[in-house]
């Protein structure tokens, strides 16, 4: 369809097999999302028009864990759905990588309680690490671009299983935020 004209006819194209590999792999990462309150409502945004998570090759949403290979937790983890977190981390396919939004999946945030799991780096591996409550669509999009990059530079990985370590980089905010036009005071 007009790649065949811009070839010359006795040309030939080199390149490795490991670029190739890579190259396919950062540009169709397949999310699953996890998301539990008010950080899946910022990662449905991030796929919006707006936003538009497809211009990084991560716009088809799986919902099969068997189908996806990006893990977004997004939102606080109760105790009772942690089991069910781990085994959708369990069939993912491998390689595979996390992104832990926002500050209850990463921390337990405000709830301080024992029915919240304090951090899901606890039970699942988290390479990504998005702060913010709620973070911001850009914030997800720095984050998947930051698992794009070491697509790049890791490779097939290695054959011990095809097991990896978690990355654990930090996102830094991409705003900062103003002050409230009207000032608060209790009482008087």
């Amino acid at each position: 369809m007009g790649l065949e004209a811009a070839l010359p006819v006795d040309g030939f194209l080199t390149t490795q097999l490991r670029h190739v590999i890579n190259w396919s792999r950062r540009n169709s990462l397949w999310p699953m999302p996890f998301a539990t309150a008010c950080c899946g409502i910022e990662l449905m945004a991030t796929a919006c028009s707006r936003y538009d998570l497809a211009r990084f090759g991560a716009e088809v949403m799986r919902f099969s864990p068997r189908q996806a290979d990006l893990l977004i937790v997004a939102g606080r983890i109760s105790i009772k759905t942690l089991p069910v977190l781990q085994r959708i981390y369990e069939q993912m396919t491998e390689p595979k990588w996390v992104i832990s939004m926002g500050a209850c999946a990463s921390t337990g945030g405000v709830f301080d309680t024992y029915a919240v799991v304090q951090g899901c780096d606890q039970f699942i591996p988290v390479d990504v690490y998005i702060p913010g409550c709620p973070p911001r669509p850009e914030q997800l999009i720095e984050g998947v671009m930051a698992i794009q990059r070491i697509i790049d530079q890791e490779g097939i990985p290695p054959m011990n299983g095809g097991k990896r370590q978690p990355l654990g980089l930090v996102m830094q905010p991409t705003h900062v935020t103003k002050p409230q036009p009207v000032g608060v005071t209790v009482g008087g």
